[in-house]
């Protein structure tokens, strides 16, 4: 163990920083990471503000974060994929390569699953870690290690756009413009869909996702989403239904809009109980696929950021200092419309 500065979820409410001990020691098949930069989570604020998500709790002491990038500082035996000086992001969950949901290809499911400040597991907002090498990608040179921190939730919104199993042409709906909504949005629209239809009620969100060319906002403050997607669709409905609220009034309208045979991408996880009109799901045969975190998606994605085709830069909303990381959370604890992703630089 190596005593090192972090961010520290002591407990609900309470966050510090502080020096903690963490294993530094690099093994076989790992790698040791200059961390650089990491973003602030949705599910790293639901830990300080809540204390718990679903059956993890935060029984003891937690560093927090997940989303990062950062510069190989050494790399263990057995490692050759990567030298000391490559740019790296980090998929920050590692299953168990024997389970039979890692055979089957789904590891994200693999109930053995070691996943970054989820507890018991540290996070990495901290200024070193030693991660597999399996599980720790090469940045091409034009993807700035900002952007490389944005690879882990725009995963997520791969992994959607590849369950919804998108026709070119295809119209989206998508349900919230927070950053996983709009990360799905420019996803769905990578994999080939005509237009993303994302709906919310913060103008400054919708303003935002309104940047990418085949975004059309809607805001449901001041229009039914039902009946524009109807007036969109010429009443025949989305062929493609991304719900990412985890708003469970969202269920109560969400089979009104895909068209006959369509199907719902179920990504955001609402805490309460929603209703479910089976009736007309299967009367309709809408599909509904879910999505808990990606497999096999950090190339992919790294692959259209290089590319050009996906530019993640406008959803940074600010960057924090490693000294100022508690201000981060309390700035995220607030909610801000206008803000998409807070980030956190460990050298600034």
């Amino acid at each position: 163990m190596t005593k090192v500065r972090a961010l520290v979820l002591e407990r609900q409410h309470e966050l510090a920083m502080r020096d903690i001990d963490l294993p530094m020691e690099v093994g076989p098949g790992q790698v040791k990471i200059n961390i650089h930069t990491v973003g602030v989570c949705g599910s790293d604020v639901h830990y300080y503000t809540h204390g718990k998500i679903g059956p993890f709790v935060v029984n003891a002491p937690m560093v927090l974060g997940h989303e990062a990038a950062g510069t190989v500082a050494e790399v263990g035996e057995g490692v050759i994929n990567l030298k000391v000086g490559d740019q790296v992001c980090m998929e920050p969950g590692i299953p168990d390569p024997n389970s039979r949901a890692s055979r089957l290809g789904m590891y994200n499911i693999d109930p053995a699953v070691s996943f970054w400040a989820t507890p018991p597991i540290h996070g990495v907002l901290t200024p070193q870690v030693v991660h597999p090498a399996n599980y720790t990608f090469k940045l091409p040179d034009n993807v700035s290690f900002a952007e490389g921190a944005m690879v882990e939730p725009f995963a997520v919104g791969m992994q959607a756009a590849t369950k919804a199993r998108i026709t070119p042409g295809d119209t989206a709906v998508v349900l919230g413009a927070g950053p996983i909504g709009t990360m799905v949005a420019i996803a769905a629209l990578a994999g080939g869909c005509a237009r993303a239809i994302v709906a919310d009620l913060a103008q400054p969100k919708l303003d935002i996702a309104a940047r990418y060319q085949g975004v059309i906002p809607v805001n449901i403050r001041e229009k039914g989403i039902v009946e524009e997607v109807g007036r969109l669709t010429e009443d025949w409905g989305a062929d493609l239904v991304f719900e990412c609220s985890g708003s469970p009034k969202a269920w109560e309208t969400i089979m009104d809009l895909p068209r006959p045979g369509g199907t719902i991408v179920v990504v955001g996880l609402p805490v309460e109980p929603a209703p479910f009109d089976i009736a007309t799901a299967s009367t309709r045969e809408i599909g509904i696929e879910t999505v808990f975190r990606y497999a096999h998606q950090y190339e992919r994605a790294i692959a259209l950021m290089a590319s050009g085709r996906v530019d993640l830069k406008p959803l940074i909303s600010e960057t924090f200092r490693f000294e100022d990381s508690i201000k981060a959370f309390e700035r995220a604890v607030e909610g801000r419309p206008t803000d998409v992703k807070l980030q956190i630089r460990m050298d600034a």
